[in-house]
């Protein structure tokens, strides 16, 4: 796997989320995914990935910073969404919010085998 080809294969995987084409996650995604330590399996980052859906239903990934050193890449990720009750513990219930996420991706045979994910909570507190 080639520099060039890991951040094609990135926001590929990126559109297949914008689009929730679940059916595809797993072309992009390992069986046995691990995320923030914790293994979860393609069917529970699925799952994660839904439920985030359904509580943001306007929820887009907007890559705004690529860092690619394979097997690895570095991603901030920028949303402005409005989660429709509480996200993260806050009660943001419909109010439109920014905030950034900061994840590093680990690749095996082309697929995100680790997932560490620090989402800015500080942000949205600023703007409740």
């Amino acid at each position: 796997m080639g520099a060039n080809d890991l951040p094609e294969i990135y926001r590929d995987y990126i559109a297949c989320l914008n689009r929730q084409d679940w059916s595809m996650l797993g072309a992009f995604v390992d069986d046995d995914v691990e995320h923030n330590g914790k293994l979860i399996g393609l069917s529970g980052y699925r799952a994660m990935l839904e439920s985030d859906f359904r509580e943001i239903p306007d929820l887009r990934f907007n890559i705004r910073t690529l860092v690619c050193e394979p097997p690895n890449i570095a991603s901030r990720l920028h949303f402005d969404c409005t989660p429709i009750g509480t996200f993260l513990g806050l009660a943001v219930q419909g109010k439109r919010v920014a905030f950034a996420e900061h994840v590093f991706y680990e690749f095996r045979e082309r697929k995100i085998a680790r997932v560490w994910s620090i989402i800015d909570k500080a942000a949205i507190e600023r703007q409740l």
